[in-house]
């Protein structure tokens, strides 16, 4: 028995609301926020791990229709987070405050603020009063930062805040040097952000547009159109389980291809995931004998039904035929103007016409009276239609001999289908010029052209006429029939598949297809380069020896990271990329999810945290843009002032008088 994998299908639990104890209320404690676009992680710099970690999105379900507007609603208005308990219920009334990665929405960011606050305890009255470390996506534009301090500062009061990348917070996390490749496998992109000695080359970064989201809908619809019967079952959560759990990334993917081709290899690596469903109800557990006898009685009343039918079908034809008759006496009498006024409520034209339906009524009479009197001695003679037989083939009842019979079976069956194929096959080359088939064909038809006029006289020339016809490959009704009989026998003998069997899903090919993204975005129609051609874009940019420096430190983080196969497959990739017998190296997040937490958790903590804090009163100076740089920070650019264009202003008319209007009051 093959191993069957079930889908765990994970329900969230709501959050609790944390104690705010009087150290966090009177110790200014710094709040690190993760503000990633597929999870958002929460905590205090003085812990270890964070108390939130939940889905960045927030839904507003329907409101209740059978409920009276003055009873209180079943759901909240708004459902954030893990409070989300049903996700694919609310599918269609997801929101997220991301576009891509950069936040863009920033009234649904405001509300996530509200649950993180409220599910931290943070009780102080009209303001926050923590600083906090926010991180943001690399290269996040002005205007976008410039929201969300007005947001920080003017809606929650906060005394100061800090933006960082997350990528970064994670590099210096690990502790792996000051230069690096950093891959950061997000959501939604991926970025590729070379640092060479401690500074951040942004202008030689690069992103891809394309995440574990795109991977998520590329494996979506894969299965779907895999398995269209169980389109409702494959749910987005459910791939999403699939995606995190079973896939992986493929060292040679064209060589991967052409080994599940194989189908042993198939059949000794497939996934089966086993789909819920509902177990269709038992047969009822009689004996043979008492379906017989169930059977007996189901023509019994058969017959009975039959027999009520004839006699109110001849009830019917008789009281016809006595309109009929009446109808063909008033004719008989002479009296024509009274037959031609009572033919008209009947389907009778004349008396022809009249004559010809008292025929076929008569006929239908004595018929239903010989099927009455006919169904009336079998009944009196107790005997019942015997079944006709079916012509099926009946299996031995040996287990071995009925084994061997079955594997006949599938062998004729098979036989049969061969042969139809290789007729059609014949066929199909028939209508095609230039083949051996059709050139065959013309040969003979032009033999027999100088053959005379005595063609078709002798029995030989049948056979000639069948070499060169197309319908002596037509398929026979023998073929036909046998094909009928043997699948007849096979469905009815062949042992069945259970329930659970036909709501599994296989996983062979999609698992790598949906990973594959990531190295080549043109299966899903993206036109970007993928993961390692960038990266090559990336190292042409730089001297050798800051390409062997990017080379020796390649660190992977993010959560699309995770996939196994990824590192071996850039090692794979650089190794063809890189000069002869040069060296490189591929280095994993300890923990690709948390260390962007974790390493703004550090920074809070340390000694010049505070320096690199924006304070409300720099940010009332400097503008709501402005950023402080540090070691895992955002490079500041100033925005340029508008540039205000007096050309396209309409000139003065100098025969116009200005008059200077005095406005008494």
């Amino acid at each position: 028995m093959e191993d069957v994998l079930v889908l765990k299908d994970y329900k969230t639990v709501p959050d609790i609301v944390h104690e705010y104890g009087p150290t966090l209320k009177f110790g200014h404690i710094p709040l690190v926020i993760d503000n990633g676009s597929y999870q958002c992680r929460v905590g205090w710099s003085i812990y270890d791990e964070p108390h939130l970690i939940f889905k960045n999105l927030i839904a507003r379900p329907r409101k209740d229709r059978c409920k009276k507007d003055a009873e209180p609603p079943v759901t909240p208005p708004i459902q954030i987070g893990n409070d989300i308990i049903n996700i694919e219920a609310v599918r269609f009334q997801l929101k997220t405050q991301f576009d891509k990665n950069v936040v863009t929405h920033f009234e649904v960011q405001e509300q996530v603020l509200d649950y993180i606050f409220s599910h931290l305890g943070i009780d102080s009255e009209g303001n926050v009063p923590h600083p906090i470390v926010l991180t943001e996506a690399f290269v996040t534009p002005n205007y976008c930062r410039q929201l969300m301090s007005e947001l920080l500062f003017e809606g929650y009061g906060i005394p100061a805040v800090s933006y960082g990348v997350d990528s970064l917070f994670s590099m210096y996390k690990n502790d792996i040097g000051d230069s690096a490749l950093i891959v950061n496998c997000g959501y939604h992109t991926i970025h590729i952000i070379p640092v060479i000695r401690g500074k951040v080359i942004a202008h030689h970064a690069r992103r891809i547009n394309l995440g574990g989201s795109e991977m998520i809908c590329y494996l979506h619809k894969l299965l779907q159109l895999k398995y269209p019967v169980h389109v409702n079952a494959i749910t987005m959560s459910r791939i999403e389980e699939i995606l995190h759990e079973h896939c992986s990334i493929a060292l040679d993917y064209q060589e991967e291809i052409r080994k599940w081709a194989n189908p042993d290899y198939y059949e000794a690596n497939v996934k089966r995931i086993q789909l819920p469903f509902v177990q269709s109800t038992s047969s009822s557990g009689l004996t043979a004998e008492q379906q017989k006898e169930r059977k007996r009685e189901m023509a019994r009343r058969l017959l009975e039904i039959n027999a009520r039918k004839r006699e109110e079908r001849l009830a019917e034809d008789e009281e016809q035929m006595n309109q009929l008759l009446a109808l063909q006496e008033i004719m008989e009498d002479g009296d024509t103007d009274e037959f031609n006024e009572a033919i008209k409520g009947f389907d009778i034209k004349n008396y022809e016409d009249l004559q010809r339906q008292i025929t076929n009524v008569n006929s239908r009479i004595e018929k239903n009276k010989q099927r009455i009197a006919a169904a009336a001695a079998a009944a009196s003679a107790g005997e019942l239609p015997e079944p006709k037989p079916s012509g099926r083939l009946q299996p031995p009842a040996d287990p071995e001999a009925f084994q061997a019979w079955l594997n006949d079976t599938r062998a004729k069956y098979r036989e049969v289908v061969q042969r139809r194929e290789a007729r059609r096959a014949r066929r199909a080359a028939m209508l095609r010029r230039r083949t051996a088939a059709a050139a065959e064909r013309m040969r003979v038809i032009s033999r027999l052209t100088a053959a005379g006029d005595d063609f078709g006289t002798r029995d030989s020339d049948w056979d000639v006429y069948k070499s060169i016809s197309r319908e002596a490959d037509s398929d026979s009704e023998a073929d036909g029939e046998r094909l009928l009989e043997l699948e007849e026998a096979l469905r009815e003998h062949e042992p069945q598949q259970t329930s659970s069997q036909h709501h599994q899903l296989h996983l062979a090919i999609e698992p790598l297809r949906a990973a594959e993204l990531m190295f080549q975005p043109s299966m899903l129609g993206n036109l970007e380069a993928g993961l390692a051609e960038t990266m090559e874009y990336v190292f042409k940019h730089f001297s050798a020896e800051d390409q062997l420096l990017l080379a020796n430190n390649v660190f992977l983080t993010g959560g699309c990271s995770r996939f196994p196969g990824l590192k071996e497959r850039l090692e794979r990739e650089l190794l063809e990329m890189r000069p002869f017998q040069s060296t490189h190296k591929v280095v994993m997040a300890k923990d690709a999810s948390l260390d962007a937490w974790y390493g703004a958790r550090d920074f809070a903590g340390s000694n010049e945290f505070e320096k690199y804090c924006i304070t409300k009163e720099e940010y009332y100076e400097m503008g709501a843009e402005y950023l402080k740089e540090h070691h895992a920070s955002n490079i500041y650019y100033k925005s340029p002032a508008p540039i205000v264009d007096n050309t396209l202003a309409p000139a003065g008319d100098a025969n116009v008088v200005k008059e200077e209007i005095v406005v008494d009051c």
